[in-house]
C-alpha cells in the first residue's frame, strides 16, 4: 500500500456508500425514536431517547431554534412532525 493508503477498494466503497446514504439513516433513527418515545413508560429511557432526538436533529441540520424547543419541552407531537417536515 502506498503511503496514506489504508482502505481496500471495497472499503473506500462501504465507506462512500455510507455517507451517500447517512441522511436516510438520520430520518429512520428519528422515526423510530419518535415511535419509541411516544411508547416509552420509564423516564431514564426517555431522556436518553430526547438526547439522542437532539443530536439526530443536529446531524440533520434541523432549524435549530424550533429542535431546541421541541426537546426542551419534550414534545413528541412536535417532534413528530418536525421529522415529517424534514423527509
Amino acid at each position: 500500500m502506498a503511503k496514506g493508503d489504508f482502505l481496500t477498494p471495497y472499503q473506500k466503497g462501504v465507506v462512500r456508500r455510507y455517507y451517500e446514504h447517512k441522511d436516510d439513516m438520520m430520518h429512520q433513527k428519528l422515526a423510530e425514536i419518535v415511535s419509541e418515545l411516544s411508547l416509552c413508560d420509564d423516564e431514564k429511557k426517555a431522556s436518553r431517547l430526547w438526547r439522542s432526538a437532539a443530536t439526530a436533529l443536529k446531524n440533520l441540520g434541523a432549524p435549530e431554534a424550533r429542535a431546541e424547543r421541541v426537546v426542551a419541552n419534550q414534545d413528541v407531537q412536535g417532534l413528530a412532525e418536525l421529522v415529517a417536515r424534514l423527509f
